[in-house]
Formats: C-alpha cells, sequence, structure tokens
C-alpha cells in the first residue's frame, strides 16, 4: 500500500495518480494532512500507528510499504475552538503528526521527509547546491537591512530588482503556492525602510526569453515553456500558454547532478532563459505545482512519479 499525504481540496493531480495505481492493481491511503486533527481518529506507539479519516477509513503503519508526500497543509483548526486553545491546538496536532509521519522514515518517500523539509525550507541553501552543481544562479540577498539591500541594488541590480518573500502568503484551492513578487525600482525603492517588518530575499532582474517549469522525477524531465517577459512570475501572468520544451543535455545533467545531492525524487523547478542565452536557477519546490503542464502538454507525470515510487517500494520488499 502507497500513502499518499495530501490535503482536503486536492484534485486532478491526486486523481490520476489515484487512476494509475487502480490500473496496476497497487492499493493506496489518501491522507488529508490538513484533517490530521480532531476529524481523524489516531492511535500511536513508538514504531506503530493507527488512523481513521475522517471518511471512516482506516490504515496501519504495517500495511504501508510507500509514501507519496504529495502536498502538505497547514492543520485545519475546528471554529468552535476557543481563541485561546488555537495555539495549543496546532502545537500538539502538529507534534502527533511529525511523531506519526516519522514512523515511516524507513520507507520509500518521494520526497523523503526530513531531506525535503530543509530544501523546501532554505533558498539560498538550494542556490549554493545549484551553483555547486554548474548552474548559473542570479546574484542574490536575504536581508532586512536597508542599507545592505541599497548597496546590493546600485552595485548589482542595474536599475531594476526583484524582491519575493522566501515563504509563502497563501494557497489556491488546488494547492499551490502564491508567491509574492514584486519589482523594484529607484523610484519605489525610497519605500524599502518598511523592511525591518518583513526581510525578503533580492535579486537582479533577469530580461528573460522565457520561463521554464521543469518537473523532475529522478532523472527524468517534463518541461514547459511559458512566454512571461512582462511580469516576475509566470504564476500572475494572464492567457499565456504552456509549450514543451526540450532542455540542453547539459542543463539536465547539472540539474540531476543538484537533485540527488538534495536528495530528492521529485521537484518542480524553475529557470529563466535571459535574453543573453543564459540559463537562470531560480528554485525547486519538492511539493510544486505540475498539474497544468500534465493537462496542457498531455506529460504523463502522475504515472511516472507512480511507477518510480511502486518501483522502489517492490526493490524495498525484496
Amino acid at each position: 500500500m502507497i500513502l499518499c499525504i495530501t490535503h482536503s481540496q486536492d484534485f486532478y493531480n491526486i486523481d490520476l495518480f489515484f487512476d494509475y495505481l487502480r490500473s496496476k492493481n497497487v492499493s493506496y491511503f489518501r491522507l488529508n494532512s490538513d484533517h490530521i486533527n480532531h476529524l481523524q481518529k489516531i492511535s500511536m506507539n513508538e514504531d506503530f500507528f493507527e488512523i481513521t479519516d475522517e471518511n471512516g477509513n482506516t490504515v496501519s503503519s504495517k500495511e504501508i510499504k510507500a509514501v507519496w508526500h504529495r502536498k502538505a497543509w497547514k492543520i485545519s483548526v475546528p471554529e468552535e475552538l476557543d481563541e485561546d486553545y488555537e495555539k495549543i491546538f496546532l502545537n500538539e496536532y502538529g507534534s502527533l503528526r511529525y511523531n506519526l509521519l516519522t514512523i515511516l522514515e524507513d520507507l520509500p518517500w518521494s520526497n523523503p521527509y526530513e531531506k525535503e523539509r530543509k530544501i523546501d525550507g532554505n533558498k539560498m541553501y538550494q542556490l549554493k547546491i545549484a551553483q555547486k552543481n554548474n548552474l548559473i544562479i542570479p546574484k542574490t540577498l536575504f536581508s532586512n537591512n536597508e542599507e545592505k539591500i541599497t548597496q546590493f541594488f546600485y552595485e548589482h541590480c542595474n536599475g531594476k530588482a526583484v524582491a519575493k518573500l522566501h515563504g509563502v502568503i497563501s494557497k489556491s484551492m488546488s494547492g499551490e503556492n502564491f508567491l509574492s513578487t514584486t519589482i523594484i525600482d529607484e523610484n519605489n525603492l525610497e519605500f524599502i525602510s518598511d523592511i525591518t517588518y518583513c526581510p525578503m530575499i533580492f535579486q537582479p532582474y533577469i530580461e528573460k526569453e522565457y520561463e521554464l517549469r521543469i518537473v523532475y522525477v529522478d532523472g527524468e524531465f517534463f518541461t514547459g515553456k511559458i512566454n512571461n517577459s512582462e511580469n516576475a512570475d509566470w504564476r500572475v501572468s494572464q492567457g499565456n500558454v504552456w509549450s514543451k520544451y526540450n532542455l540542453p543535455e547539459n542543463i539536465k545533467a547539472d540539474l540531476t547532478s543538484m537533485m540527488k545531492e538534495m536528495g530528492l525524487y521529485v521537484g518542480a523547478i524553475d529557470m529563466i532563459k535571459s535574453t543573453n542565452g543564459n540559463y537562470y536557477f531560480l528554485e525547486v519546490n519538492p511539493q510544486g505545482e505540475w498539474g497544468m503542464l500534465q493537462k496542457e502538454l498531455n506529460f504523463p507525470i502522475a504515472e511516472t512519479i507512480a511507477d518510480n515510487l511502486i518501483k522502489r517500494m517492490k526493490t524495498n520488499e525484496q
């Protein structure tokens, strides 16, 4: 059985995954990460757990042979809960969820839980590993220091910079993270004084031919190209369509080397092809969105993730 960790509003991607598992006669259990709370009955000891989910379905850890960490969401808080208890509620259910997942850490995961947490929570580390593996990265500053940011702007940004939050400010119904990305020029640089309340990542604005969303699955690549030269981030573009794109072999090799060093089997990678001909690595999101590429470009991404996990599950059982 494959445990699929997702959230209550997830559809399409995970439905494709489940359809494919059924066609292969592989059993699965859907665990909604946001409902690991009062909606589920959970019992656990040092090496075993049993869960009855919000729909009355029960699974034990002894049945689980592999894990797809598709998409984790914040634990939902019941509306009737007193606000004074909300912090305790989230802390204790968060602890329970973490303890529950680590019981399974010796199984095949996509992706391994601790490795994914480290990569997803550390964009500067991502850039370091990318550069180490021969990928070009933008000059980057993560700061709350107005003076240092201003200095960085005039030394490296040629009059135009991109500022973005390290984390996320919201999620769409499909689970995709919405990043806050802002273009900075000399006219609004004076407003940077409020940075002390919200440190951000700063990079020079890259004049681009197009953007690439690259889905990596253990050495295989599914790449979509979107023409989005007028916006800082393709997520806010309207009307643009995806087209298939063949990455150069040297970029594939460098990305594969980077992902292996990060310990990731699956990830959604964002890159820019600049007007000077360079490919710039921006980030990798281990739980990044790829449904639009499967839907619009007919890429078998869900099936490839499933096949990879099935193969590793069978190898682990031998």
